[in-house]
């Protein structure tokens, strides 16, 4: 009787997975078209402002690029370097040291000449307390304003201090361990000059900067990482943001800018209320509450993403720091989605409502939970002697091999028009690297991903801790 009625149950889930892995490669087929012809459009695009003619603008759009700092003495002066060293007119550089505890604040007032000066400022978003803002005496880095407040446990509430403490209309927030090419800025201000309809945010694609040659703030030479854990996550930046964010963004559908690059109309974000300051995936947070009010205001509104490299940063290299992160936005994706319930399927927030938010609950959201019932089913199957190796083996293989055919045609294409990498045998290991992932570090995310969710439906509280940094004077340019 158990035998029979367990039989009919794992043969309901059989036809699940069927259609529910159909659904899920159909789709992915579906972005991966968008994304493109969306490529295609972007090295063709020759519309309106050529950048060297916004370069000598008078009328550029000016951008404040926001950096918040926790403990990143190690670091903190060649970072600073690196940013005031971006092209563009009209920018600025607010470093928010956010409570530190080393020398992070010293360092900063030595190297750079900084005194405490009067500043207006106005808080219109709610932030811990600033103690004060420094300017340099030294006119050379008159494009640089250092903030110094009170910790507020977490990156958003030191960004929306240095949003308080800006002056420019648009504002880049970043990391200051984040390495950008020269002509970030400008690459992602352009289409919030040209295009006809009200841009909201912009973003573009991270790479890895382990195992980098970076010499006093600069990346000189791109490598692949030669650590396991940033290996696979190389695999994870080069398939999202080639092709995942590139095929939202064709669509107007981008729910993710990520926190480590993107541009963002200030104007907007204010009247959205800024980062939430509670929320473990705040990055995420922001862009659906921006689409929320621009939905809520009847404005049109677009949100870009550029398909080029324009960050490098280091990631977790050790299985801890990368659990934690991970555990961290698994459990900010549930909170997100929880927290703006109430636009699922709503007419009023047409695609976010419609397509947007059920694809991340459904292809994000419900996926390590089908997962890991899955795994429950296949013990049981065998347990009870009523599993079918064929189908089993079919499902497996169709989607293994989807995945490794979307994982090398993002590598092949990455390749092609960027020539990311030193030579054509990191390009192979990567390749490698792509064929074993889902049996040995998709597990690990799996488990981070419900872990996560298990923190948050059962209220355990969760802090940010701290990101282990190696620095990047030990991968030296001679």
């Amino acid at each position: 009787m158990i035998h029979d009625f367990l039989a009919h149950l794992i043969r309901i889930y059989d036809i699940f997975i069927a259609f529910f892995s159909i659904g899920y490669i159909l789709f992915y087929v579906f972005l991966s078209i968008l994304s493109y012809w969306a490529i295609i459009k972007h090295l063709k695009y020759e519309k309106y402002l050529e950048e060297d003619v916004l370069l000598r603008s008078n009328h550029i759009l000016g951008v404040s690029v926001v950096a918040p700092a926790f403990n990143e003495g190690l670091n903190i002066v060649y970072n600073v370097k690196s940013l005031l060293s971006l092209t563009y007119p009209k920018f600025e550089i607010i470093i928010v040291n956010d409570g530190s505890t080393d020398d992070t604040l010293e360092k900063l007032i030595s190297e750079f000449d900084l005194v405490k000066i009067d500043f207006y400022y106005q808080e219109k978003i709610p932030t811990q307390p600033v103690r004060g803002h420094y300017k340099s005496k030294n006119p050379v880095y008159s494009k640089l304003l250092v903030v110094d407040k009170i910790n507020g446990k977490s990156k958003a509430d030191a960004s929306n201090a240095g949003i308080n403490s800006s002056q420019y209309p648009l504002f880049l927030c970043t990391d200051v361990d984040c390495i950008l090419k020269q002509d970030t800025i400008l690459k992602l201000a352009k289409p919030f000059m040209e295009s006809h309809i009200r841009v909201i945010a912009t973003g573009a694609g991270i790479r890895i900067s382990n195992s980098c040659d970076v010499k006093e703030g600069f990346l000189f030479r791109v490598h692949y990482p030669k650590e396991w854990y940033p290996r696979f996550q190389e695999l994870e930046y080069v398939r999202s943001f080639l092709f995942g964010r590139m095929a939202w963004s064709q669509i107007n559908g981008l729910l993710l800018v990520s926190g480590g690059l993107g541009m963002f109309d200030k104007d907007i974000v204010i009247k959205a209320g800024g980062y939430w300051h509670k929320s473990l995936g705040e990055d995420m947070e922001l862009v659906t509450r921006m689409r929320k009010y621009m939905h809520d205001t009847k404005q049109q509104f677009l949100i870009k993403y550029i398909p080029e490299s324009l960050c490098w940063t280091e990631v977790p290299s050790t299985r801890e720091v990368f659990l934690r992160q991970r555990i961290r936005w698994a459990r900010g994706l549930v909170q997100t989605l929880y927290l703006h319930r109430n636009m699922f399927l709503n007419p009023k927030y047409g695609r976010t409502a419609f397509l947007v938010l059920p694809f991340f609950f459904s292809f994000e959201f419900l996926v390590p939970i089908i997962e890991f019932i899955g795994i429950i089913t296949l013990i049981s199957s065998f347990i009870f002697g009523i599993i079918d190796f064929q189908y089993l083996l079919i499902i497996s293989a169709l989607v293994y091999l989807f995945y490794l055919s979307i994982t090398i045609i993002s590598i092949l294409i990455d390749e092609i028009l960027y020539r990311s990498y030193a030579n054509y045998k990191e390009l192979i290991i990567l390749v490698g690297m792509a064929a074993i992932e889902p049996f040995v570090y998709h597990p690990i995310n799996v488990y981070a991903s419900l872990k996560g969710y298990w923190y948050f439906f059962t209220n355990k509280e969760q802090k940010w801790g701290v990101m282990v940094r190696k620095g990047f004077e030990k991968s030296p340019v001679k």
